[in-house]
């Protein structure tokens, strides 16, 4: 399973940006996402794909544009429309080289999407993580829906050095748990 850790590393240029990355150690293959679209219904799979496609282009846009982006949230509000929602991040804990708290801001976003679930039928949690096992960053979406299907997804990334130019590797399915719609 993908997620927030209390470890926490950081890129070179993670002072120049801001950006902190929960580690991950798992994901799967696309094979998983095929079973997983067939298994749910039609509106809640088109639900989670426009979270999972909104979320990773945002995150391509920011990284793109920053070199990094903070954790965020995405959710499709009742009747229909994509809202993002962001926390104000946190100071990093001490003798972090960190310039915020990843996990303390990934946990707010899901704390404030339970307290709220009522307003909205999916949601999603996105951040940038560490792919321990092939050493890269991937961006992470971990999307819910109110029904109780759960899809998450990593995205794997590099910075090519001679060009500056980011190089996505192939969306692959990861394991998550429900994190909103749970008591």
């Amino acid at each position: 399973m993908t997620d927030a850790s209390p470890n926490t590393s950081t890129s070179g240029d993670a002072a120049l940006h801001g950006t902190s990355r929960p580690e991950a150690s798992e994901h799967g293959t696309a094979e998983s996402e095929t079973s997983w679209r067939s298994s749910v219904a039609p509106s809640t799979a088109t639900d989670l794909e426009n979270l999972l496609g909104t979320g990773v282009g945002a995150a391509q846009e920011q990284l793109g544009r920053n070199g990094g982006f903070l954790p965020f949230a995405l959710v499709v509000e009742n009747d229909g429309e994509v809202r993002l929602v962001a926390v104000t991040p946190s100071d990093a804990p001490a003798g972090s080289d960190a310039d915020f708290d990843a996990d303390s801001m990934i946990s707010d976003l899901r704390e404030l999407l339970k307290q709220n679930r009522d307003d909205f039928r999916a949601a999603a949690v996105v951040c940038d993580i560490t792919l321990l096992e092939d050493d890269t960053d991937a961006i992470h979406v971990a999307t819910e829906h109110r029904d109780g299907a759960v899809f998450s997804a990593v995205l794997p990334y590099t910075m090519d050095t001679d060009s500056g130019e980011l190089i996505f590797g192939q969306l692959a399915a990861d394991s998550d748990e429900p994190t909103v719609w749970v008591d």
